[in-house]
């Protein structure tokens, strides 16, 4: 027999915080505060006093941090939140909505006119 809903557990194991929450944390300590108050320091590596904001992880050590913060993927963690979230607008055109209100000429309609 094996581990009932083990897919399930896989893919919740590694969740970490999305992009927008990440982004209210840096702009707002007191966010940030209320997020570390939910979790009990005993549980966390190092009791909780190596954090990395931007990927919303615990270390172990300072130095595990330090390196960490000179690697890769909290590179592209960075690059992502400079990037930012997407906008109201973008997500609607993602899935075909859009206001066409005529103001740009097709290639079409230039040729036409020549």
């Amino acid at each position: 027999m094996g581990i009932f809903a083990k897919r399930t557990k896989t893919k919740t194991r590694r969740r970490v915080r999305d992009l927008d929450q990440i982004k209210a944390d840096i702009t707002s300590p007191r966010h940030l505060q209320l997020y570390k108050e939910t979790k009990a320091a005993e549980d966390l590596p190092g009791f909780g006093r190596h954090y990395c904001i931007e990927c919303a992880k615990w270390f172990e050590t300072e130095t595990s941090l330090v390196v960490h913060r000179k690697g890769k993927p909290h590179r592209r963690r960075l690059k992502q939140l400079k990037e930012g979230p997407y906008t109201h607008e973008e997500a609607a055109a993602a899935i075909g909505y859009r206001t066409d209100n005529g103001s740009q000429k097709t290639k079409s309609q230039e040729i036409e006119m020549s």
